[in-house]
């Protein structure tokens, strides 16, 4: 009789990461939220080689480029105090390497906001958005 080949133990699942789905999720809940309250959006996730862009708006003739961060919980400072200073940094590299190909966005005024969702965008959450949250140096 053959010997019996040893049972493999059973692999676990590869945990797949959620942070893409929570993202595109929670700025479709800023782009909805600032539609309702009568922001037009302009272009989402405009990418360039200096960084991206999550929302550009018109909000009463501003260009208002908007990060939208999510964090689940306030653990490690929440989604508000994520967007550090380097992370502005890009934000305005990127704003100012993209407004110069686009003609229609030139003589606008810009302003720098931070839309904050705190909590699962698809469970019990808490919306902030801070109109100019920053400004170029």
């Amino acid at each position: 009789m053959p010997a019996a080949s040893p049972v493999p133990p059973p692999q676990a699942m590869p945990m797949t990461d959620q942070r893409p789905q929570r993202g595109m999720a929670s700025e479709q809940l800023a782009a909805d939220y600032l539609q309702v309250r009568g922001v037009e959006v302009l272009a989402r996730n405009l990418k360039c080689k200096a960084g991206e862009l999550d929302l550009v708006c018109l909000d009463h003739g501003v260009l208002a480029v908007i990060e939208v961060r999510q964090r689940g919980s306030r653990a490690f400072g929440g989604a508000l105090e994520s967007v550090t200073w380097r992370k502005q940094r890009k934000i305005i590299r990127a704003t100012r390497y993209l407004l110069h190909g686009r003609a229609e966005w030139h003589g606008r005024a810009v302003r720098f906001d931070v839309f904050a969702v705190e909590g699962p965008p698809d469970g019990a959450h808490r919306l902030v958005w801070v109109k100019d949250a920053f400004r170029p140096t």
